[in-house]
């Protein structure tokens, strides 16, 4: 067994979406190099058997996505895509032809948050990708619950139920509807902010007990939610994995959620971690 079920890449901060459920970044725009990128899963593969292309982002964008699936291939790594589903068309290929793509995640409530397209267009491409995936990929249709920008659940549904006819069976958080095909539920939750109020210094986290996340600058951050990197445990570059996960710093947040307690002012800050 690895360290981590999963670490989060960053292949980069840039979309081309501005949804009102995400918080963007203040880090500057970048995109990962090729060099950068494996540099960067040379000293994660020893840790981890799963990546997602994902903090920020839309992984699709990249002009290199291609490249980063084979070189995550070639160190026998599985990678998870998690997009806004606008360029599944364009896309479709390279995803559906990789040996490495384990897993698409697809969140259909961007398009209500964006008003980015026809309707129809957006949702039919992103059903003909899920179909032409159905037994080959992992496809998960993501829309909120509530507290969202869900107003169009009930046509979205009806479009999926069309291309994937009943019955579905349940599962954890959603439905099963084909071979390899989800549909998840999730509520809206607002993402940390150091500026914001404290919550509580009692919670628990999975960051740096079963993920760990590197930003698109090579800073590595205890989990998926540091859209900013505050809490900022080193650069993958300059350090060993293995001494970043192992720094005082690192020890401190891993123990401290160990009996329940937040010890960075960020993790105080985020109520994604009541859940828990």
């Amino acid at each position: 067994m690895k360290r981590f079920k999963k670490a989060y890449i960053e292949i980069s901060n840039i979309c081309n979406l501005s949804c009102s459920f995400c918080p963007g970044t203040k880090r500057q725009p970048k995109m990962m190099t090729t060099e950068e990128f494996t540099a960067v899963i040379k000293k994660v593969s020893p840790f981890t058997d799963y990546i997602y292309f994902h903090l920020l982002g839309e992984p699709l964008l990249h002009p290199n996505l291609e490249k980063f699936l084979k070189i995550a291939e070639n160190h026998r790594l599985k990678v998870i895509i998690t997009t806004n589903g606008t360029l599944l068309k364009e896309k479709s290929e390279v995803l559906l032809e990789s040996n490495s793509h384990y897993k698409t995640v697809i969140s259909l409530h961007s398009f209500e948050a964006n008003k980015i397209q026809n309707f129809s267009d957006y949702i039919n491409d992103c059903l003909d990708y899920t179909k032409a995936a159905e037994g080959k990929k992992i496809v998960v249709l993501r829309l909120w619950n509530s507290g969202g920008a869900d107003t169009l659940n009930s046509d979205i549904l009806q479009k999926i139920k069309n291309r994937f006819p009943a019955p579905w069976r349940d599962t954890r958080g959603g439905k099963q509807i084909g071979n390899n095909i989800y549909i998840q539920f999730g509520d809206k939750f607002d993402w940390p902010d150091i500026e914001g109020p404290i919550e509580s210094d009692t919670a628990f986290c999975y960051g740096l007990r079963d993920q760990i996340g590197v930003l698109c600058d090579d800073t590595v951050v205890p989990c998926c939610l540091d859209n900013n990197g505050e809490i900022n445990l080193g650069n993958i570059f300059e350090s060993n994995l293995g001494d970043i996960i192992n720094s005082p710093r690192a020890l401190n947040i891993y123990n401290g959620f160990s009996n329940r307690k937040a010890c960075e002012e960020l993790c105080k800050k985020c109520t994604f971690a009541r859940k828990f």
